[in-house]
């Protein structure tokens, strides 16, 4: 049988459906690349009107409290001096699941804050993994439709579970977190969370500096096991959001520590693998973790649907001091987040209360469209430049600038002397205790021997085998056992 080809929705031949056009190699994504506009925006239209992932959410008020100085390393007002408070909301979230799923399955969590500061709002969408299943966005909405209900059987299915990540052996790492101990969180308040991506911080004199963000749980980390989820299911599918409202409710407000791992930027090309791939790490000893401050929830929202399901995240809602990095993930969501709000919400939804800036004066030329709630005085022009003191421009960028080079086209990440998709997932496997590892190899093997195809078990299983021997010959005995019974 002749290989299809695959095509875009004008039916024009893809010539690169793993890596995005960019700016050279290790540079930005390119807004000409109509393969990954159009993947991604049509992705953000397939389902209406929940949202496409993370539609099983939880949210809760709350504010980030300055511990330590970090000026060095940003001049982002809000973290400017110690003491000083901002309000915060923030939305918990499954991943793959609808919006009437139940909270206790094993599926990565989403840890979206949004802070109201002085200088507009920020925007800080992570997980409560430090890493991702993939490391270009091209192949986000694939990923997401082989962990999605089978158009067909209308249930998730371990052959699309495991034939992508077969095919894709970057998830190896990811897979990793996801099936040991901290797959099923206890709660929401008693988990970690993660920036994941890797930012830039620019201090007062125009340093540039990369940065990850770690906020970890000061109530201690608590999961599940696979038959303590079920029985939680059984007993209440909204399980995690009870326990975060009534938490709240009685006063025993949850908080975090966040820390960042500190990279100047001079050291991020010569490291040895690429510092922008979501699906790796930065070892603690390279680069040590430094504590910035609290976050405390510590109000409920009135109305779930008005606060938690109209809240809008989007990772390109920075404040002077802090921008992106050449990170590819990070960069394709840049669009794709503030795309999918504008779909499901209108081009106004940055008006709703739960979005709209705090602290922060909103002045700007944008009028009309669904749901305008914000029209300005009768004289104000609605174009500019003008001559009637209308808002200008400040000309002070939001970040250090980032050099680029190269021939544009779509390129895989420059190469790092020691890039490689198994090692970080050998490393975490290595760190677990025994018991950790009986689990770990048994909810794999529970998924993987369910699969239809010799080939696709036989190609994760050689990334089990690379990650390290010992894990890739016991989740192999594994899978055997329970195919042989």
């Amino acid at each position: 049988m002749s290989q299809r080809v695959l095509t875009t929705e004008s039916g024009a031949p893809v010539a690169d459906n793993q890596n995005s056009a960019s700016a050279g190699a290790g540079g930005p994504l390119l807004i000409q690349d109509q393969h990954l506009l159009e993947k991604l925006a049509r992705f953000n239209r397939e389902r209406i009107p929940e949202r496409v992932v993370h539609a099983r959410g939880s949210g809760a008020y709350g504010y980030f409290e300055v511990t330590d100085d970090v000026t060095g390393f940003t001049h982002a007002d809000f973290l400017s001096e110690v003491g000083r408070r901002t309000e915060t909301f923030i939305r918990f979230s499954t991943v793959a699941d609808s919006l009437g799923g139940a909270d206790a399955v094993r599926d990565p969590r989403g840890f979206a804050l949004k802070f109201y500061t002085d200088q507009g709002n920020y925007d800080l969408v992570g997980n409560n993994t430090p890493v991702f299943f993939i490391k270009d966005p091209v192949k986000f909405p694939d990923f997401i439709h082989s962990q999605k209900r089978d158009p067909f059987t209308g249930r998730q299915e371990p052959d699309n579970v495991w034939d992508f990540w077969a095919n894709s052996p970057e998830s190896t790492h990811q897979i990793t977190w996801l099936m040991g101990d901290r797959g099923i969180p206890a709660s929401y308040r008693h988990m970690n969370g993660f920036g994941s991506h890797t930012y830039q911080w620019t201090n007062a004199e125009g340093d540039a500096f990369f940065v990850k963000y770690h906020f970890k749980t000061n109530q201690g980390v608590r999961s599940l096991s696979a038959e303590q989820a079920a029985e939680q299911v059984g007993k209440d599918a909204n399980s995690h959001q009870t326990d975060l409202l009534q938490a709240i409710e009685r006063g025993v407000n949850p908080s975090w520590t966040l820390y960042v791992q500190v990279m100047p930027a001079a050291e991020a090309a010569d490291y040895r693998f690429n510092p922008f791939d979501v699906t790796k790490v930065w070892p603690h000893a390279d680069y040590p973790l430094q504590r910035v401050g609290r976050l405390v929830l510590d109000r409920n929202p009135d109305n779930v649907f008005a606060e938690v399901e109209q809240a809008a995240f989007s990772p390109n809602n920075f404040v002077p001091g802090i921008g992106p990095s050449p990170d590819k993930m990070l960069q394709g969501r840049l669009f794709a987040y503030a795309d999918a709000q504008r779909y499901r919400l209108g081009i106004n939804h940055t008006q709703l209360p739960v979005n709209a800036p705090r602290t922060a004066t909103v002045d700007n030329y944008g009028r009309d469209g669904l749901h305008a709630t914000r029209y300005g005085s009768r004289h104000d022009k609605n174009y500019e430049p003008n001559s009637y003191a209308g808002p200008a421009q400040t000309g002070a960028a939001l970040a250090a600038p980032l050099p680029v080079h190269g021939w544009t086209g779509t390129h895989e990440a420059p190469a790092h002397s020691k890039d490689d998709d198994f090692f970080q997932a050998g490393e975490l496997y290595r760190l677990m205790s025994a018991d950790e590892k009986d689990r770990l190899v048994a909810n794999i093997a529970g998924g993987l021997s369910q699969v239809t195809r010799d080939d696709v078990i036989e190609k994760n299983l050689a990334h089990f085998h690379a990650a390290d021997a010992d894990y890739g010959k016991r989740v192999e005995e594994a899978v055997r056992a329970l195919r042989e019974d």
